[in-house]
């Protein structure tokens, strides 16, 4: 699947703050694209320079296959802050603002209203919606010219569960209709639930990235004491299919391949001589994992 974004080594420092440190991943064609991480990850500042609203202090980055940079902005569609329109005028008004500015056209404003399900309130002004209503309306003036790319930061913050399930509806539905689609979020349930794929930034460092399905699979656990522990550590550490082993609270937890069951954890230990005196399969949720990336 070719890139429609390849992002090489970017870096950006404020003073001697390092915001990002040497990011570098491609944006699937026909994707949903996640950048996840908590607050002060790097994440708007990676949408910022993608879009040359900030400059990196180091790397590169390539739009549509290198494409020069004027042509590929007339591409892409982005929502970086709080929707900001004029309050007293209609939302069909507010968009003849946006198109004039972005030199679109007005025949667009018809089809981008339809698109995130507004046509029906075009006349209504904008300080009768709700906050759901606000972000679609910029998601619309984001779509206006037909754009192939959206880059959104954050499209779901401060909406209700109503609100954020119209957004993920929306996001869906684009996607489908052809659009690569960009996301910043610090929600993993945001993520998990619209993106086919992902990357998670940590303090400006790229931990994670990939298929969705494969970055945020849930790992199970299991975990095992012994009267000797030392001993134990050292079987569990030889066992083939085991990942990981971690000393907790006297007691090991195992990360294992998928095919590893706690009875052949058992028989194993056995055939070494060893005597369980505590055996768990413990479900690990994808929270947890994010939790332990990112914290």
């Amino acid at each position: 699947m070719p890139s429609v974004l390849s992002i090489q080594n970017i870096s950006k420092s404020y003073g001697p703050i390092q915001a990002l440190k040497g990011v570098s991943f491609d944006v699937p064609e026909g994707s949903v694209f996640g950048v996840l991480g908590p607050n002060g990850s790097g994440k708007t500042t990676l949408l910022g320079i993608i879009l040359d609203v900030l400059v990196a202090n180091g790397g590169t980055y390539s739009w549509f296959g290198g494409m020069q940079p004027n042509e590929a902005r007339k591409r892409i569609g982005s929502l970086l802050e709080t929707p900001n329109f004029y309050h007293y005028l209609s939302a069909f008004d507010n968009l003849e603002i946006t198109a004039a500015i972005r030199e679109s056209g007005l025949g667009d404003r018809t089809r981008v209203l339809q698109q995130v399900g507004l046509y029906e309130r075009r006349d209504s002004k904008f300080q009768t919606f709700s906050l759901g209503m606000k972000q679609r309306l910029a998601i619309g003036a984001a779509r206006l010219g037909g754009p192939k790319v959206l880059v959104l930061d954050e499209p779901t913050n401060g909406l209700d569960p109503a609100g954020i399930a119209e957004i993920r509806e929306l996001i869906r539905a684009m996607n489908k209709a052809g659009i690569t689609i960009i996301i910043a979020s610090h929600l993993l349930d945001e993520i998990e639930k619209v993106c086919t794929h992902v990357a998670i930034l940590k303090k400006g460092d790229l931990l994670l990235q990939g298929p969705v399905n494969e970055v945020l699979r849930s790992e199970d656990q299991v975990e095992v004491r012994a009267a000797d522990m030392a001993a134990l550590e050292q079987a569990m550490q030889q066992m083939p299919g085991v990942k990981k082993v971690r000393l907790t609270e006297g007691t090991l937890q195992l990360t294992c391949d998928d095919n590893v069951t706690t009875m052949q954890v058992n028989q194993y230990c056995i055939s070494k001589g060893i005597t369980l005196s505590h055996l768990l399969l413990k479900k690990k949720s994808l929270e947890t994992k994010f939790m332990e990336l990112t914290v």
